[in-house]
C-alpha cells in the first residue's frame, strides 16, 4: 500500500502538470476559448458513453494486468503528445483525437486502479485506504501545479507531457510487485461467476435495484451541480462583492486545498460510513455554503471555507467507500462504470446550470440558493424514506406468532 500510494502521488503530480498546461496549449494553437472547452468535453465524452462497458471489462479481466496495461497506454499517449509538441506538429484535430483516446482508456483505468488499491488492504481498512488516496490526490494536485510552471519555464510545454508519461510508466512498473490481501473479495474471480452475471445490463440493473446507491447518486448529483463548483462561485464572490483580487482568490483556493487534506485524514478514520452520514455531511456543508454566500468580508469567508472543504472531503471519502464496498466483488467494476457515467453527466450539466443561476441571482444568491436546494432536497429525501419504512408492530405477549419453516434450499 505504501508503494501504491507513492505511485499514485507521482501519477497525480504528473496528471496535474499536464492539465495545468493543456488549456494554455489549446489557446496557443487555436486562440479560442471555445476550443479549450471543446477539448475538455471531448475527453469527458467517453466517460458518458462507454464507462459502463469499461467497468464490465474491469470485472472480467485480471485487475493488476488491466491497471498496468491501461497505465502504460496512457503513458504512450502522453509521450506521443510531448513529441508532437516538441516538433511543432500538433494541431487541433490531432489534439482532439488524443483527448478522446485518453478519455476512452480512462474508462477502464479509473475503476481498475481504484479497486486495485482497495485490494491491498483488509476489508475493514478500505475507508482508510480511500482516505489515503484522497490525501495523495490533493498533495499531487498541489505539487503538480507547482512543478508545471517550473518544467514549462525551463524545458518548454512538451516537458509537462513527458513528465506525465514517465509518471504513468512508474505506476505500471510498480503494479506487478503489489500483493493483494487474500480476502473473500480478492479471491472472487470472473471465472467463479456466471457469464450472464457479467453483462453491462446486469450492472445497470444492480445499481437501479440498490436504493442506497440511487440515494448516494442523488445526494452527490445535487451537491455537484449546486455546491461543489467553488472555483466558479467563490471566484466571482471574491473578485466581485468582496472586492478582492486574484491574490485573494488564491488564498481562498489554498484554504480549500488545506481543508481537503484535513478532511481526507479525518475520512481515513471512518470504519463503517453510510449513505445517511454522506447526506448529513452534504447538508451540513450546504448550510455552511449558505452562510459563506452572506459573508460580509474576505476574513469571514476564509473562516467558513475551511470547514466547508473539510466536510466536503469527509463526505466524498464516505461516499466513495460505500460505492466501492456495497456491491459484491464481481459487480464493483460495473457499479463504478455506472457511477462514472452519472458523474460525467453532472460535470457537463453543473457549470451551465450554475452559470445560469449566477446570472439570475448573482454570486451570493447562487451560493445561498444552491445551498438551500441541497439541504432541502436531502432533508426531503430523508423524510420520505422514514415514511416508507413501516413501524414495527408490537404484539401482546399472549398473541401467538406463526413462524415459517426454514427453507430446504438456500440457493435463492
Amino acid at each position: 500500500m505504501r508503494w501504491w500510494s507513492l505511485a499514485n502521488l507521482v501519477s497525480n503530480a504528473g496528471t496535474w502538470m499536464q492539465l495545468t498546461v493543456q488549456n494554455l496549449l489549446v489557446l496557443q494553437i487555436t486562440g479560442s476559448a471555445a476550443a479549450t472547452g471543446l477539448s475538455l468535453s471531448v475527453q469527458a465524452a467517453p466517460g458518458l458513453l462507454v464507462s459502463i462497458a469499461g467497468g464490465a471489462a474491469v470485472d472480467r479481466w485480471p485487475r493488476k494486468l488491466t491497471a498496468a496495461v491501461s497505465q502504460a497506454l496512457l503513458g504512450a499517449v502522453a509521450f506521443t503528445t510531448a513529441l508532437l509538441v516538441a516538433f511543432d506538429q500538433l494541431n487541433l484535430g490531432v489534439l482532439m483525437a488524443l483527448a478522446a483516446v485518453t478519455g476512452l482508456i480512462a474508462t477502464i483505468d479509473g475503476p481498475a486502479c481504484s479497486l486495485l488499491g482497495n485490494d491491498l488492504v483488509r476489508a475493514e481498512d478500505v475507508p482508510s485506504a480511500i482516505g489515503v488516496g484522497s490525501l495523495v490526490s490533493n498533495a499531487g494536485r498541489l505539487a503538480g501545479a507547482g512543478l508545471a510552471g517550473l518544467a514549462v519555464g525551463v524545458f518548454g510545454t512538451a516537458a509537462a507531457y513527458a513528465a506525465n508519461g514517465l509518471s504513468f510508466l512508474f505506476v505500471a512498473a510498480v503494479i506487478p510487485f503489489l500483493r493483494p490481501v487474500a480476502t473473500a473479495a480478492t479471491k472472487t474471480s470472473p471465472a467463479a461467476t456466471r457469464d450472464d452475471d457479467m453483462t453491462v445490463r446486469e450492472g445497470l440493473a444492480f445499481f437501479a435495484r440498490r436504493p442506497r446507491l440511487v440515494a448516494l447518486a442523488g445526494i452527490s448529483g445535487i451537491s455537484a451541480i449546486f455546491g461543489r463548483n467553488y472555483g466558479l462561485t467563490l471566484a466571482v464572490l471574491v473578485t466581485g462583492p468582496l472586492a478582492g483580487g486574484a491574490g485573494a482568490f488564491g488564498t481562498v483556493s489554498t484554504v480549500l486545498a488545506v481543508g481537503g487534506i484535513i478532511g481526507a485524514v479525518l475520512g481515513a478514520r471512518l470504519r463503517k460510513p453510510s449513505v445517511r452520514l454522506v447526506g448529513t455531511l452534504a447538508a451540513g456543508g450546504a448550510l455552511l455554503q449558505v452562510v459563506a454566500g452572506l459573508s460580509p468580508s474576505l476574513a469571514v469567508l476564509l473562516v467558513l471555507v475551511l470547514p466547508m472543504a473539510v466536510v466536503e472531503s469527509v463526505s466524498d471519502t464516505a461516499g466513495t467507500t460505500v460505492l466501492q464496498t456495497d456491491p459484491p466483488a464481481h459487480m464493483r467494476g460495473r457499479v463504478l462504470g455506472v457511477w462514472n457515467t452519472i458523474r460525467t453527466m453532472w460535470s457537463l450539466a453543473g457549470p451551465p446550470a450554475l452559470g445560469l443561476l449566477m446570472e439570475l441571482a448573482g454570486a451570493r444568491g447562487a451560493l445561498v440558493v444552491g445551498g438551500l436546494l441541497i439541504a432541502g432536497t436531502i432533508g426531503a429525501g430523508h423524510l420520505l424514506r422514514r415514511r416508507r419504512v413501516p413501524e414495527p408492530v408490537l404484539l401482546h405477549p399472549d398473541t401467538p406468532v406463526l413462524t415459517a419453516r426454514p427453507a430446504l434450499s438456500t440457493a435463492a
